[in-house]
């Protein structure tokens, strides 16, 4: 029972991170003004995921009987924006801003700083929401569901392995919530939590899908670790991007 307890309040902590639902109330006490360390409850990351994709899922399900694919699809991705606050489209926008803006580490460090969007960061967002918008439009109401869920589950879940092999780029940023490490053990129950989303709601091309989404999140960081020497928290929301992009696009392809 305690075990269940601490997997609930640590699927109630990355949510409270990765979105802006309103749960501050239902974690412990001591939480609330002096959250933990995120990576010490890394377990969380694939439900919180799950709760995530549930308000863009009933959007889209809800739009999709009244209105054309194209328009539905575009509601249910606004309000993924809406709920994660586009936590990890800034990331992304930023990464690949700084990534591409300078050949230089301490340069395209602060680049990726810098508030301000580039033509790189734009262009990301550009196809981010695009290929996600498109490839929900060309799914089925139920199989656009089943979709969301594996997608949003294995983006967050992605981090997991970056947190368990990489180092953080910088002295002090946004990563210093999440920076640390992780056990094989925590490592284990993400992958196979995620693993479980993958096949209940999508059978072997949601297995299919996820582990092409943790590939393609791999090469995201490899991109960093070699440019910057790590992963910044830019870096992490560039890496739940690229994963929840690939996932979409795979599950398209298999399910057309």
């Amino acid at each position: 029972m305690q075990r269940l307890f601490d997997a609930l309040n640590s699927t109630l902590l990355a949510v409270r991170f990765f979105s802006r639902l309103p749960v501050d109330r239902f974690l412990p006490a001591q939480w609330r003004d002096e959250p933990p360390k995120l990576s010490d409850h890394v377990v969380g990351f694939p439900t919180a995921g799950l709760i995530i994709a549930v308000i863009p899922a009933i959007v889209w399900l809800i739009a999709v009987w009244f209105l054309p694919a194209p328009l539905a699809a575009g509601l249910a991705v606004l309000a993924g924006l809406i709920v994660t606050g586009g936590l990890h489209e800034d990331g992304l926008a930023d990464c690949v801003d700084g990534l591409g803006g300078s050949s230089d580490r301490e340069r395209a460090l602060e680049i990726m700083r810098d508030g301000s969007t580039g033509p790189y960061g734009v262009a990301a967002l550009i196809f981010s929401i695009g290929l996600r918008w498109a490839a929900l439009a060309s799914l089925s109401p139920t199989l656009g569901v089943a979709a969301l869920m594996i997608a949003h589950c294995g983006g967050r879940a992605a981090i997991a392995p970056v947190l368990f092999t990489s180092a953080y780029a910088r002295e002090t940023g946004l990563g210093e919530a999440v920076r640390g490490d992780i056990s094989s053990e925590h490592l284990i129950i993400v992958l196979a939590l995620t693993a479980g989303v993958a096949f209940a709601f999508g059978l072997s091309p949601g297995l299919i899908a996820t582990i092409a989404g943790f590939g393609a999140a791999w090469a995201m960081l490899v991109w960093q670790e070699r440019r910057l020497g790590g992963y910044t928290g830019d870096g992490l929301g560039a890496i739940e991007q690229v994963a929840e992009i690939t996932i979409l696009l795979v599950l398209a392809g298999i399910w057309r």
